[in-house]
């Protein structure tokens, strides 16, 4: 059994929403031809565009008219009519209107000198675009320098183009991305993938803890220059801190402006989790390059971050219970010394046993006068 065959048929209609001056030209650049010629399919008019075609192929071309903007239909390939598969015995209208026009004005023809396109007689090529008289000029120059090609020949067209000022740049004008990003701890621009993000925090960590320490002790020697020192290291911690965060969220193909987040409670939790654990893209994204791979302090420095829990936790255990000890014997010195003080308070004083003495001394003798 012999397989369906179909054709397509145009009458003339748009898709919607598709001007018709924009359907003609995307028709002429699909038929590859002038927008004149593509005006006699919008006769009102069915014209058969292509016969003889599978159901597949069919459903191709639909696609393809539908898109420049032509609301073409498939039907079985079983009636006469109008088509643009031209034969010598049978043309289409658009061949034999041109065909009319160019017998009516011959005398007014021209063909261009680069693409062989005939047309009326213009400065301008229709098809490729070029100025006649500036084309000819520039192969008059080739030729004087002995470097010009026949361009009408159809075997130098290539070469023609290539020596063409209105052929494409033969360099590469695109952009070229390095393979990795370059790395900055003071830039909001950039990447760093997850180990990067926790040996830097964890090298800032350690210098802030160190001038924390040393702010502490500036603190208990001059109030006024341990809150500057305090201060300083705030806002040194902010400024490294911030550009460290900005670059792992890049890495992950979020908006820097995310960081402000890690500002609001329970939020801050989750966030910090997905920008530990979050592993990041693997090629290039609109933030730049992936970041470059990790060397080996970068590790030492990650793996240091990791043992700081357990580090702490035994410096902990160590202190609690020495600080604890500190305490109790601190409490039994200030009782141990409270002790003489009340001893000393509940004894009498010499001048009062003195002057008890005389008294009953004297009493003694006026009893004994009497």
């Amino acid at each position: 059994m012999d397989q369906a065959r179909f054709k397509i048929v145009f009458d003339g209609t748009l898709m919607p929403q598709t001007p018709m001056e924009t359907a003609k030209e995307n028709l002429a650049r699909l038929f590859k031809s002038d927008t004149s010629k593509i005006d006699a399919l919008f006769s009102g008019k069915p014209v058969v565009l292509k016969r003889d075609l599978s159901d597949d192929e069919a459903d191709k071309y639909l696609r393809a008219l539908h898109g420049a903007g032509a609301n073409a239909r498939k039907e079985a390939d079983g009636k006469v009519g109008l088509s643009l598969v031209e034969t010598d015995d049978h043309p289409s209208e658009a061949t034999l209107a041109s065909r009319a026009a160019a017998e009516a004005a011959d005398g007014d023809q021209m063909t261009c000198p680069k693409c062989g396109h005939v047309q009326p007689r213009s400065g301008e090529c229709s098809a490729c675009g070029i100025i006649i008289e500036k084309y000819l000029a520039r192969q008059a120059e080739l030729a004087a320098t002995g470097a010009a090609p026949t361009a009408s020949a159809p075997g130098n067209v290539a070469s023609a183009t290539a020596n063409s000022p209105y052929a494409p740049p033969q360099a590469n004008v695109s952009d070229e991305l390095p393979e990795y990003g370059e790395l900055n701890i003071r830039s909001l621009s950039g990447r760093i993938g997850r180990v990067r993000y926790l040996g830097w925090s964890a090298a800032l960590s350690l210098i802030c803890f160190a001038a924390y320490l040393v702010a502490s002790l500036l603190l208990a020697v001059s109030l006024p220059l341990g809150v500057v020192a305090l201060a300083v290291v705030v806002i040194a911690a902010a400024v490294f801190s911030v550009p460290i965060g900005v670059q792992r969220l890049h890495d992950l193909g979020w908006s820097g402006w995310l960081w402000l987040a890690l500002l609001v409670p329970f939020v801050n939790a989750v966030l910090s989790l997905v920008m530990l654990f979050m592993p990041g893209e693997q090629t290039a994204n609109r933030y730049g390059p992936p970041p470059p791979p990790n060397s080996t302090s970068v590790k030492v420095l990650a793996f240091t971050w990791l043992l700081f829990p357990v580090v702490a936790g035994i410096l902990a255990a160590i202190a609690l219970p020495a600080y604890q000890q500190y305490v109790e014997r601190a409490q039994a010195t200030q009782y141990q010394s409270a002790e003489p003080d009340a001893a000393a308070t509940a004894e009498p004083s010499d001048e009062f046993n003195s002057g008890d003495t005389e008294g009953a001394d004297s009493d003694d003798e006026s009893s004994t006068e009497q």
